[in-house]
């Protein structure tokens, strides 16, 4: 059984990343969350730190903080994340630098800090985001969709080289789940990529913490370098 109770999560200030600091509180787990603004909500047993998961400085003084106030952490997932979906053509540099910032820096470093703290208890677990628009290939979302490739790519790599201290390093891949990150995309486009799907339906919030769970959980100690993409894409 993990020493830790703590889970860190990135990108807690709305959406997925709110309901799953949430989530994880009410499991009786101490939530460490993070965001470029603040919560704007309180939690007992929830602690909240303002910052850009891709500024090196800060990811490393939070988990020092996190280290002299916990000791250790169980479980890091990365949620946060960035899209831009346009056209290639239309999308300035600036745009895929932003998107490959936060969803692959932010990533990495999360991953590195983390482990550290993880790796001397030999226990831990690692979740990073990937999302059905790698697989599907999708227009316009070359950026997104390719900032995802480098997260799996960098998951299956991780698993590799963390095995050796006890810590898992796993993806979950959501289809479309109903937040401000789809809210801009033409319906008639979102119809189209639900539709590719096995299951056709929006993506639940149940949905997403349900994988978690099964990545989080003591038991899965056996399974690393994994993506499960949800809906059957």
């Amino acid at each position: 059984m993990p020493e830790s109770n703590v889970i860190v999560i990135t990108g807690t200030r709305k959406g997925i990343g709110q309901y799953l600091a949430q989530y994880y509180v009410e499991k009786g787990h101490c939530v460490v969350g993070c965001s470029r603004e603040p919560a704007g909500y309180d939690l007992e047993g929830y602690s909240h730190y303002t910052l850009d998961v891709s500024n090196e400085r800060d990811v490393v003084k939070m988990f020092s903080d996190v280290r002299k106030r916990f000791g250790a952490i169980y479980g890091l997932v990365n949620n946060a994340g960035i899209a831009s979906m346009n056209h290639s053509l239309l999308t300035p540099l600036k745009t895929v630098q932003r998107i490959f910032d936060t969803n692959v820096m932010g990533t990495f470093l999360f991953c590195r800090e983390a482990a550290k703290l993880m790796r001397p208890a030999k226990c831990g677990r690692i979740i990073n985001f990937a999302t059905v628009a790698t697989p599907f290939k999708l227009e316009g979302e070359a950026a997104y969709a390719s900032s995802k490739a480098a997260v799996v790519s960098l998951t299956e790599i991780l698993a590799r080289e963390y095995a050796e201290y006890g810590i898992t390093v796993n993806a979950v891949g959501p289809t479309p789940v109903q937040t401000d990150l789809i809210r801009s995309v033409p319906k008639d486009k979102m119809s189209r990529l639900i539709d590719r799907q096995a299951i056709k339906r929006f993506g639940e919030f149940r949905d997403v913490s349900n994988a978690v769970d099964f990545f989080l959980n003591p038991q899965s100690d056996f399974v690393t370098g994994q993506v499960i993409y949800l809906g059957g894409a």
